[in-house]
């Protein structure tokens, strides 16, 4: 698992990244609630372990932006606040599961890979990244209140760059996974700029960004 920890007391945030390196996790540290907010929204994370007192944004503006973003990483909310109201404002804001401190090293881990289990569950039917939402089994690219259909070979690439955002895939990687190999290199470029008109039409912040002589990336726009 890798996992953004976003928790303004160093101690605890390096106590959970050990315990991740444990089990052979990696964790990446933010200890403000605008750093960590920057980090969900461009990187990938197979779940984010985020506290309610943050300095900047506090846990719930943190969540309640990242779903209102479209970002569907799953949240592990882990504060000192017990109250009831709390872990409803916690849930209600889009936390997974709600782990109050003091809290056991082995319940954190089961938290943890129960949340990520159920993504997974659901990600065999969408992608997701940034503002993007990509239903599988109807062809179906939507951002926000608007959706679009793509092609079976749109449907190829975006689902592609969907499960590596930010990683750099060549043309060549393209043609082989999309195409099965067979393809001259211009279809590529002809796909990518229908893909790139339909993130255009949708008016997703997330493009397809060319990088010469190396290949494709999807990220988010500043």
């Amino acid at each position: 698992m890798h996992i953004l920890i976003i928790e303004d007391e160093p101690v605890i945030a390096q106590t959970i990244a050990d315990l991740l390196a444990t089990q052979g996790g990696t964790a990446e540290l933010a200890y403000d609630g605008v750093t960590g907010l920057n980090l969900a929204l461009t990187k990938q994370y197979d779940a984010v372990v985020l506290d309610i007192m943050l300095p900047g944004l506090d846990g719930f503006q943190v969540a309640q932006t990242l779903r209102q973003r479209g970002i569907s990483t799953p949240i592990l909310m882990l504060t000192a606040r017990t109250q009831v109201g709390d872990r409803v404002n916690g849930l209600d804001s889009g936390a997974d599961y709600y782990l109050t401190k003091p809290f056991s090293s082995q319940e954190l881990l089961a938290c943890l890979r129960a949340i990520t289990r159920r993504r997974e569950r659901v990600e065999e039917t969408v992608l997701s990244y940034a503002d993007l939402r990509l239903e599988l089994a109807a062809c179906v690219l939507s951002c926000g209140g608007r959706s679009v259909g793509l092609s079976q070979r749109e449907m190829g690439l975006m689902s592609l760059f969907l499960r590596n955002a930010q990683r750099v895939i060549s043309k060549e990687e393209l043609i082989r996974q999309v195409w099965g190999g067979c393809t001259e290199e211009n279809s590529v470029e002809v796909y990518i700029s229908f893909l790139r008109k339909k993130l255009q039409h949708l008016g997703s912040r997330t493009a397809i960004r060319t990088l010469r002589t190396v290949g494709y990336r999807l990220e988010v726009q500043p």
